[in-house]
């Protein structure tokens, strides 16, 4: 093994790409989503695991030797909050999309909102060419 390498950083390295492969690779937006989250536990290990050197122990059972910084386990827990509020907003975005398209497809809710956007730019230039054809008329 590689002297300062540890199977915790294997272990973030093999859960942010699987992470990455289901953002990638699912147009599914709830298993993007679970990918997302994955992502964030294998950043939380590695904070943990980068704070906690060789053989450490808890400052209040040992008062000798080496003890974890504990700034990376306070910005971890911060970080779970974030993760926790930033997924029930996207599960949230994601129902609503499910309301109003019906999918939760990423390809299929992009190719109704560019129909969408191409109908809603029609109607504008009806809209204009028939309020031009009415002052004309009046005049």
């Amino acid at each position: 093994m590689i002297e300062g390498i540890h199977h915790f950083h294997g272990a973030f390295l093999v859960l942010f790409l699987i992470g990455v492969y289901i953002m990638i690779d699912s147009p599914n937006l709830f298993k993007k989503v679970i990918g997302l989250n994955i992502m964030q536990i294998s950043v939380f290990l590695l904070l943990v695991t980068i704070a906690y050197p060789a053989g450490a122990a808890p400052p209040l059972l040992h008062l000798d030797g080496p003890h974890p910084n504990p700034l990376a386990h306070v910005l971890v827990l911060t970080a779970i909050v974030v993760g926790v509020a930033l997924t029930a907003l996207a599960l949230a975005l994601i129902v609503r999309l499910h309301a109003e398209l019906g999918t939760v497809n990423a390809r299929e809710i992009e190719a109704a909102l560019a129909a969408d956007g191409d109908s809603d730019g029609d109607e504008e230039s009806e809209t204009e060419s028939m309020t031009d054809g009415g002052t004309e008329d009046d005049r």
